[in-house]
């Protein structure tokens, strides 16, 4: 009963976490490239709110779950397979922790210009490319994750 429950949380939560972080950057980067200040600004301002309620909440919760499924199934700490999805959660984090704060700039930017009706600053851009970049590494990590969790090679 309690692997079931914690398995489906560490699931569920992964979830969450994958799913609010490719929607995110779908939503950000298609809004950011119709260069429309007013959407920008809306979709940053939201984007940021999905990273503090689903992504943070999702961050801590999977190696509390994951941790604790390892040890109620026994797995080694040192299996290749749980070396390397802990390996690649940190590096996915690692990608993560500065977009947090890339965002929070982009979304402060994107507010400032819609209220002064002005176009967004040049920093602006260059931090969407910034973002852009940290993305794809982090986004490639979890997917390889997401395959040693269902895969558990050898």
């Amino acid at each position: 009963m309690a692997y079931t429950t914690v398995k489906w949380l560490h699931i569920l939560s992964s979830t969450f976490l994958f799913g609010t972080g490719i929607g995110s950057a779908f939503y950000m980067l298609f809004t950011s490239l119709s260069r429309d200040v007013r959407a920008i600004a809306v979709v940053s301002r939201n984007v940021v709110l999905a990273d503090w309620l689903f992504t943070a909440t999702t961050v801590v919760i999977q190696p509390l779950t994951g941790f604790y499924l390892i040890h109620l199934a026994g797995f080694p700490m040192h299996s290749h397979w749980i070396v390397w999805s802990i390996g690649l959660y940190l590096l996915a984090g690692a990608c993560w922790l500065p977009v947090v704060w890339i965002q929070l700039r982009m979304r402060d930017m994107a507010q400032l210009a819609a209220r002064e009706a002005t176009e967004l600053p040049a920093q602006y851009w260059r931090y969407l490319r910034i973002w852009s970049a940290l993305g794809i590494p982090a986004f490639i990590a979890l997917v390889v994750v997401f395959y040693l969790m269902v895969a558990k090679p050898a």
